[in-house]
């Protein structure tokens, strides 16, 4: 009977913790509002991920660091993520990818400044975002 406390204990741990690193903390979000482009471009996380790049008729850029799976048949054969594309291309892009698991981490930039940051999944995918996913970490992790 002890043993099946202490494994309720455990299971119930596990599943607290799974449950709390599954959510988008609007902390680690506001800490990217006003940050230099240099920051997004040097974070050691999104430096992993594939990038696609557009601008709005207002001159906003869109930057989207997709983290999931099955990237490439969205890519069109890779063209995607070589330079700026148009909105069109990445409309296209972004409807694909509506289908696909993947955590679609999209910043707004104007003026080589970060203006927010808007994670959504995709595919059935949730989002999470922490400490290691801010502006100024610098250290080794691991991306699920």
């Amino acid at each position: 009977m002890r043993t099946l406390n202490t494994l309720t204990v455990v299971l119930f741990a596990v599943i607290l913790f799974g449950c709390h690193s599954l959510v988008v903390r609007q902390v680690d979000l506001d800490a990217w509002v006003d940050q230099p482009i240099a920051a997004l471009e040097a974070h050691p996380i999104f430096l992993t991920m594939p990038v696609v790049k557009t601008v709005t008729s207002d001159g906003t850029e869109i930057w989207n660091f997709v983290n999931g799976a099955d990237v490439g048949g969205c890519s069109g054969g890779g063209s995607v993520f070589s330079g700026t594309v148009n909105f069109a291309t990445y409309t296209n892009f972004s409807n694909c990818m509506a289908r696909k698991m993947a955590c679609n981490n999209i910043f707004y930039i104007k003026e080589k400044t970060v203006q927010r940051y808007v994670p959504i999944g995709t595919g059935g995918t949730r989002c999470y975002t922490d400490a290691t996913l801010q502006p100024n970490f610098a250290g080794p992790t691991n991306i699920w």
